[in-house]
Formats: C-alpha cells, sequence, structure tokens
C-alpha cells in the first residue's frame, strides 16, 4: 500500500513538472532543489487560496484545468478581475520573492489541481539556481504586462471583445474548451451587470462561436472568437513568448512570432 501511494505521488508530481509552463523548464537537478517540499492539492471553484492582506507561505504553480482570479475588492461589496493565472504561471510570492502580503485576493474560477511549494524552499532554491532566479523575474515582467494590457482594455473596448478575450485566455490557461463557468461569475470578473453578459453570450452562441449551458461555456470556434475578441489577447500573448516562451528564457525578438 505505501509502495501503491508513493507511485501515485509521484505520478502527480510528474503532472505538475509537464502540466505548468514554468516548471516545465526546470532541468531534473532544479527540480530536485524543491521537489521532496511539493504537495499536490486540489481546489473546487470559489475556493479563496489567498486573501487580501495574508501573508505568503506557498507558492501555487496551477496545472489540470485549474484557473485562479486575481481581484480587487472595491467599495460597494464590488470587485474586479485584475489579471487570471493558468498553467501558464504562479500564485503567490512570485513578485515579492518571499514571505508578504497579498494585495489582491486569489480566488479559484475554473477548479483543477496546483503543485504546493513553501515560500523559504523556492527562496533557497532560487540561490542556488540562477535559471530559476531569471524564470520568475520573467515570469514577473510577464504577468504586469497581463495587468497593465488588461487596464488599457477595460477602459477603451466593448464588452463583447473583452468577453472573447477573456475566454481565449481561459482556454488557454485551463488547457480545455469547457469552461465550468457562469453567466454571472463572467459578469463579476468583466464588472459589469449580468443582464449585458447574457446579451454578449446569446450573441457568441448565435454566432456559432461558443455553446452555454448548466453553468458552464464550450468554446466551439477559437479562430471566430479571435476574430471578436480585441488585439489585447494577441499583445499579452505574443509578449509572454517573447519573455518566457517554451524555454523560460524568452524569444529573441528578431525571431518573431
Amino acid at each position: 500500500m505505501d509502495q501503491l501511494r508513493d507511485l501515485l505521488a509521484e505520478s502527480s508530481l510528474d503532472a505538475a513538472f509537464a502540466g505548468n509552463r514554468l516548471l516545465a523548464t526546470l532541468s531534473p537537478i532544479e527540480r530536485a532543489l524543491f521537489a521532496e517540499e511539493m504537495e499536490i492539492a486540489t481546489f473546487g471553484g470559489g475556493e479563496i487560496v489567498l486573501a487580501e492582506g495574508e501573508v505568503t507561505k506557498h507558492c501555487l504553480f496551477p496545472f489540470d484545468g485549474l484557473m485562479v482570479s486575481m481581484r480587487r475588492e472595491l467599495t460597494g461589496g464590488r470587485s474586479v478581475e485584475v489579471a487570471s493565472i493558468g498553467r501558464e504561471g504562479a500564485v503567490g510570492g512570485i513578485i515579492s520573492c518571499g514571505e508578504a502580503p497579498a494585495f489582491t485576493q486569489a480566488v479559484v474560477q475554473l477548479p483543477g489541481s496546483a503543485a504546493l511549494v513553501p515560500m523559504d524552499v523556492l527562496e533557497k532554491a532560487k540561490e542556488t539556481s540562477a535559471h530559476l532566479r531569471n524564470l520568475f523575474c520573467r515570469y514577473a515582467d510577464a504577468l504586469l504586462a497581463q495587468v497593465m494590457q488588461s487596464v488599457a482594455c477595460n477602459a477603451f473596448h466593448p464588452i463583447e471583445a473583452r468577453a472573447a478575450r477573456w475566454l481565449l485566455h481561459a482556454q488557454d490557461r485551463a488547457g480545455s474548451d469547457r469552461l465550468e463557468l457562469t453567466q454571472e461569475s463572467l459578469a463579476g470578473l468583466l464588472g459589469v451587470q449580468r443582464t449585458t453578459v447574457n446579451a454578449v453570450a446569446r450573441v457568441l452562441q448565435e454566432q456559432g462561436l461558443i455553446s452555454y449551458r448548466r453553468g458552464a461555456i464550450q468554446v466551439i470556434d477559437r479562430r471566430g472568437l479571435q476574430k471578436v475578441s480585441c488585439d489585447c489577447y494577441t499583445a499579452v500573448e505574443k509578449h509572454f513568448q517573447l519573455v518566457l516562451g517554451s524555454t523560460g528564457r524568452g524569444t529573441k525578438v528578431s525571431e518573431g512570432y
């Protein structure tokens, strides 16, 4: 029984290293720096993984469909998403480089699993590995780019384009065409009324781009959705490739995208 449990644990760790784009760039030597202290946890929709003001004790590396929404609470009980993180990134401790209070609330938007690494273990690993230090600095740049692009997008682009952009990002980060998401949740993420999202979802469905039923949105025509989306989606993805790419070292600007 113990041997079976060890095999299952090892299989979960392998899935985490393969399923998260940051972890996938690590060599066996770099993985060994914190693999023994790594734990795998599964999170359900709506679960708060990091509360505003809470000191970050673990860094979460999403995989297996998990997507986390970083939200700022506003007066009057409203909140708005400022960034979303899935298998391309990490939640907690990357930018602050150690234990520090969280500025935003991190809420599970799409359920799934994540690898949890204690912050002190991760910091020691970064001291040992130049690649880890460079990787997380580059990811911090990519995450900041997403936040800045979201600000511009929310200020100037119509709700149809913003909704399409969000769905494309969600599909990328969850790694699935089916997104377990209610229209009410999407309305809250976009900072608009539910009736507005209902109208947008109906139009996208009539165009054959998505289907919606029973609390889930299915992306049917990704190319069509990209045409509806603003160029903010491409800008964020292009910057991610330039800064990180598949190796974590980025892509030369001269090589294009």
